[in-house]
């Protein structure tokens, strides 16, 4: 699968030079000459990490590195002529990862992008452990703690028992529950009224949650047994 940065940068001298090096790495690169329109592209598209200047017209690259870390914690790196220790610092409490002052050595910046893409693909290897505070791929990332679900990098709401649902698969990644035993775990009850509970349940949460939830790839059914959590 292709690596994708996005580059939000004004001056279009920076953007042709760091566009020519991340290409001769393998990266796919996209380029927006301001915040507005980085922020377009980031909702519209999937990202591995993004580098983005702090001054720029309009909104600025903290602005914008506010409201991407909102819905996602892609790998950032700061590419900017601010070179004062609180400048530095507020970059790094805003949600930056990595902060790189200009002028700046491309082959500098490809390593720290290099590294960033490391550290992030490492903690998402991570947390595809049902035990892990975050479970996340390209599509779907869960909060267990915070009991967030962001969907394509936008938050989503579940209600309760969906969320309670979707949870208990996940924490238990290799197991098939029967429609009375989840009903059972996240009701706390038993009866006849089961079955229609708990299938309504997961009608909706496969809706809010799938790509295409007539062929889900998350909550899946094992026919004749009952549900798991498929994407592990």
């Amino acid at each position: 699968m292709d690596t994708i940065i996005l580059l939000v940068e004004d001056d279009p001298d920076i953007c042709d030079l760091v566009a020519i090096y991340m290409r001769q790495e393998g990266y796919r690169i996209d380029i927006a000459l301001d915040a507005e329109e980085g922020l377009t592209l980031f909702q519209r598209s999937s990202y591995d990490l993004l580098i983005t200047d702090i001054m720029l017209p309009g909104m600025d690259g903290l602005k914008l590195v506010e409201t991407v870390r909102r819905q996602s914690d892609l790998p950032i790196i700061f590419i900017t002529s601010k070179k004062e220790p609180q400048d530095i610092v507020a970059g790094l409490d805003i949600g930056g990862d990595d902060y790189v002052t200009k002028p700046f050595e491309p082959e500098v910046l490809v390593a720290r992008v290099q590294a960033g893409l490391r550290r992030y693909r490492s903690g998402r290897q991570n947390n595809n452990d049902g035990n892990a505070d975050v479970w996340q791929d390209s599509w779907l990332k869960i909060h267990k703690k915070r009991l967030e679900v962001f969907v394509n990098n936008q938050p989503t709401s579940l209600a309760t028992k969906e969320l309670q649902l979707l949870l208990h698969l996940l924490e238990h990644p290799k197991l098939v529950f029967s429609v009375s035993q989840l009903y059972e775990r996240i009701w706390s009850l038993n009866g006849n009224s089961h079955e229609r509970t708990v299938m309504v349940h997961i009608h909706n949460l496969r809706k809010k949650i799938e790509k295409d939830p007539a062929n889900p790839t998350y909550i899946l059914t094992i026919r004749g047994f009952g549900y798991k959590f498929g994407a592990l």
